[in-house]
């Protein structure tokens, strides 16, 4: 699988089939649009512009509610790519009007990826047995408020048992957003120099055989900023 950042909580993940994960607006993020198609779109929220902008990705991409199927079937199939999703919520403490949300499993390639949405607090125990040993890489929220509180991510990653984590939603060039997070040294520095992998461009290659035997935190460069 090729997996590609392009800045905030966007995503581009690839085997033969094609899923972008949670679209910003360019005009509201200060990131530069997507310039390649997809075969699938996944927002876990539909009004925040920061996760929804469907409409930024090129082709005719099938388009995916992971709110919706959280409150549905929680499951559901597209183009042959599975998609489990979990109702979550912005920061109960750190935002006046907290929305609901949903972060969301994606099976691709031989991997369960597990992308976080916009969640704001501590994963609910019921979330982490439904995900125990059942994720290979981590899309994290990395930093900090209004997402999930850096300990309460740290305490999740240890829990899902996820062999690879690669940040995302943190301050990077050019990302006009509201409050001030942090840069992902925060997150970082919490684990050890040798877990830390900089991959100094914007994408990686995965696979079931490639996959650490142990905990490796891989940062991206942003591909869009």
């Amino acid at each position: 699988m090729r997996i590609k950042w392009y800045g905030h909580a966007c995503f581009r993940l690839e085997d033969g089939v094609s899923v972008v994960t949670d679209p910003y607006d360019p005009e509201v993020a200060g990131l530069e649009p997507v310039d390649e198609p997809a075969d699938v779109v996944v927002a876990s929220s539909l009004s925040d512009p920061y996760h929804s902008c469907f409409g930024m990705v090129p082709g005719d991409p099938r388009l995916v509610d992971a709110l919706g199927v959280a409150k549905g079937d929680g499951v559901v199939e597209v183009e042959g790519v599975r998609i489990e999703a979990f109702p979550t919520m912005e920061s109960v403490e750190h935002k006046a009007a907290p929305e609901e949300n949903a972060m969301y499993r994606i099976e691709l390639g031989g991997l369960a990826v597990l992308h976080l949405g916009d969640v704001g607090n501590p994963l609910p125990e019921d979330h982490l047995e439904r995900l125990r040993g059942r994720v290979d890489v981590l899309l994290a929220l990395a930093g900090g408020p209004p997402t999930m509180e850096l300990d309460d991510l740290q305490y999740a990653i240890e829990e899902i048992g996820a062999r690879l984590v690669i940040p995302m939603h943190y301050r990077i060039p050019n990302l006009t957003i509201a409050g001030n997070i942090l840069p992902v040294e925060e997150f970082s520095s919490r684990f050890p120099e040798d877990a830390i992998i900089r991959a100094g461009s914007p994408q990686a290659e995965i696979t079931p055989q490639t996959l650490p035997d142990r905990l490796r935190i891989l940062i991206l460069e942003p591909a869009c900023s």
